[in-house]
């Protein structure tokens, strides 16, 4: 119960029966007057999209809506998350690290070392608390459309973590037109309904659409003056790449001239829109496959078909931003409401083949990835490292990775009241969603929820959004990000790295992210004092969240079977 009806109640019991109508009569106005005051909370996140891969990030994909959105408010160009899918999600559920909230390592990759740890459920426990509850215990309805892949019972689902309303993806990717699933062990994907489980109704076409207009829907359904928070969780631009029929030759053509010139063209886009300094030059990455001059006629075909599609479904979702906003504008809820864009990793290089072994063979014999088939559905590809690399313009590698192109991902804010058509390189996590959507809606943890719970580490951002403060966090903060035994940790304008290898040096790298942010240049011997501090600091950020970790730890813990595909690809070009 929130304190404003606590009040009512002791109001109410206290006074005589003749004013206890009238007490009563107040009480409802006023929570119907503080509600409907409050601004409605519209939070999208993209699936492995990467930091250029945006118009407003300089990228050649037209996302004429979400651009818009972004120019209304203030492009987060320093926005971080954790390297994969389930990790950020936690984060931004509840405002804490991932260790802490039970997604210290995907559900998917759990060693035998760790598991039965804590840290390491593969899931959101009840150690943390997610804000949407918070919301709704405020007055807030809470929705949510989209994946959710943070357990997949129904004690764990949507709807016992604070939504009133959810339809959820379980897993971490799905088919685009269907119900089918990613591997041979599970060829069916799981969707769960306000907690229970569902198959696909006849009306689901393709996943982007389907989502949007089931938030659509959930809003329209209320019946009361009480703002709502909606949480749309897109699967695209998820692989396997599909797109509805009228998108498939929207890009035709446009990537014939290979990866170097798409990348080329959004790091002059990036540095004329002030993203980027003048003199910042891409990552080249670590060299492992075969450059765009190397590939046959056949093998540039396919890779300028996959990127196409993959344009066609950003561009998809874009379209579906554009109907939410035109339904919000023609209800007279847009001006109310505050939008959140970010994407929960980099860009993804790896693809369906690599989840494990059998799944090579299982694509070869139930999909059509030929060139004419690409994007429809029956096929299942991916668009590959080298066009994860262009996504991830300028920075350095993609998704799993702790280099910035893994964990740096494109994000804005934007809504009533706050800083508007502004460019901001301040230092933004993931965690600092949690608490900045708390403090707008004037919401507390309060401990008859969970006493035990975990208190949020993010920091609101709501003081520098209303420009009251030139920045989210103090100079001085440190910021750490593990996965899969890969490191980040930040302090002020230095970046503490490692990365086992191909991937990596196989040691910690420092980098200094004002002057060099596509991590190119290793400052350990010029700063050996800085490294020190930083990894001191690495040291007190395992003990505080409950990290285990070595430096052996990234070369068990490798997505897929990315190490012994790429060096294969890297031999056969040489």
């Amino acid at each position: 119960m929130r304190l404003a009806d606590k009040f009512c109640v002791l109001k109410m019991l206290t006074l005589a029966a003749s004013l206890n109508v009238l007490a009563t009569l107040s009480c409802q106005a006023a929570s119907v007057s503080n509600d409907s005051n409050k601004p409605n909370i519209v939070l999208i996140v993209a699936d492995d999209l990467g930091y250029s891969d945006l118009g407003a990030f300089g990228s050649e994909i037209a996302t004429p809506h979400l651009d818009a959105l972004a120019d209304s408010g203030v492009q987060l160009t320093n926005f971080h998350a954790a390297p994969t899918c389930s990790p950020t999600r936690s984060m931004l559920l509840t405002g804490t690290d991932n260790h802490i909230a039970g997604v210290g390592t995907m559900a998917e990759t759990i060693l035998p070392e760790q598991k039965g740890k804590t840290g390491y459920e593969g899931y959101l426990t009840d150690r943390v608390v997610t804000f949407p509850t918070l919301l709704r215990e405020s007055g807030y309805h809470t929705f949510m459309a989209g994946k959710w892949h943070l357990g997949k019972t129904p004690e764990l689902s949507p709807a016992a973590r604070g939504f009133e309303r959810s339809f959820a993806l379980l897993d971490g990717s799905a088919h685009h037109f269907t119900q089918g699933g990613v591997t041979p062990m599970r060829p069916k994907a799981t969707y769960r309904q306000d907690g229970k489980e569902v198959d696909l109704p006849k009306s689901f076409k393709y996943s982007t659409d389907f989502y949007t207009d089931q938030l659509i829907s959930d809003i329209a359904t209320r019946k009361d003056n009480k703002p709502f928070f909606g949480y749309l969780a897109y699967t695209a631009p998820h692989w396997p790449l599909q797109v509805p029929e009228a998108y498939l030759q929207r890009y035709k053509g446009v990537y014939d001239k290979g990866y170097k010139a798409i990348a080329d063209a959004r790091l002059q886009r990036l540095k004329d829109k002030g993203i980027i300094a003048k003199d910042v030059v891409s990552n080249p990455g670590p060299g492992l496959w075969p450059v765009w001059e190397d590939l046959s006629a056949t093998e540039r075909a396919l890779e300028v078909r996959r990127m196409e599609i993959y344009a066609a479904m950003v561009t998809n979702m874009d379209d579906n931003v554009g109907k939410l906003v035109t339904y919000l504008k023609d209800t007279g809820e847009y001006d109310n409401t505050i939008f959140v864009f970010l994407s929960d990793n980099g860009a993804e290089g790896s693809g369906p083949e690599d989840i494990t072994p059998v799944n090579p063979k299982w694509i070869r014999e139930n999909f059509d990835n030929s060139l004419g088939n690409i994007g429809k559905q029956g096929s299942f590809a991916s668009y590959g490292p080298q066009w994860a690399l262009v996504s991830s313009t300028p920075f350095r590698m993609y998704k799993t990775s702790t280099y910035e192109g893994g964990i740096r991902t494109p994000a804005f804010i934007s809504g009533p009241g706050m800083r508007s058509g502004e460019i901001s390189d301040t230092y933004v996590s993931v965690k600092d969603i949690a608490p900045t959507f708390l403090e707008v809606a004037s919401a507390e943890q309060p401990t008859d929820i969970n006493p035990n719970a975990a208190k949020i580490e993010g920091t609101s951002a709501l003081g520098f959004l209303r420009n009251s403060k030139k920045s989210v966090h103090n100079p001085d903060d440190v910021q750490c990000t593990e996965l899969f035994g890969r490191v980040a940790l930040f302090k002020g304008q230095w970046k503490l790295a490692f990365s086992n290898k191909p991937w990596g040096t196989g040691e910690f790298e420092l980098f200094d992210m004002q002057r060099d942010p596509s991590e190119i240049n290793d400052l350990s011997d010029e700063q050996p004092q800085v490294k020190t501090e930083l990894l001191k600091q690495w040291s007190t950020c395992q003990k505080r969240n409950g990290i285990l970790w070595n430096p052996q730890l990234a070369d068990k813990l490798h997505y897929g079977n990315e190490v012994k595909k790429y060096q294969t690809a890297k031999d056969a070009s040489q």
